[in-house]
């Protein structure tokens, strides 16, 4: 069987605290590591998504609601959904985080900070597919799950 859980695939968390959030997987570790030897994925996702905005909103309501919370996690393959989206290649999930950053906590958090401003960049003007119309892998992304 093929690998289908690759950079860019949109996956759904199924356990511990980011359960039902929605992430990028950025890299993966199909042979595990020295520090986790089992199949796992280094994902980058959405902790709080962006609200709904209206036209009568105003500038400071609008930049408050579309705010974007991240996370970046290691996370087994075991707990996690992929989904039928993968993101296009203008998101560059490679770029999003790398391994020397999660070493540290200030990396971690300049990491997180990186991936906030791609996203809320990104969900603002989602990048056009092929019929010139906003992707669907971005703004399925961007809405919160419902279960």
């Amino acid at each position: 069987m093929g690998k289908f859980i690759k950079a860019g695939r949109v996956v759904v968390v199924l356990s511990g605290r980011y359960a039902g959030k929605k992430a990028i997987v950025v890299k993966t570790f199909d042979d595990g590591s020295k520090a986790r030897p089992f199949g796992h994925c280094l994902v980058a996702g959405v902790d709080r998504a962006p609200l709904k905005v209206t036209r009568r909103m105003s500038k400071k309501k609008i930049a408050k609601r579309t705010r974007v919370k991240p996370f970046v996690k290691y996370v087994n393959y075991n707990h996690i959904m992929p989904t039928r989206y993968q993101v296009p290649a203008e998101v560059a999930p490679a770029s999003m985080c790398t391994d020397q950053q999660m070493d540290t906590a200030d990396g971690r958090i300049e990491a997180k900070k990186f991936v906030k401003s791609l996203l809320q960049e990104k969900f603002s003007a989602p990048p056009p597919d092929k019929a010139g119309k906003p992707s669907k892998d971005v703004l399925y992304l961007r809405k919160k799950l419902r279960f």
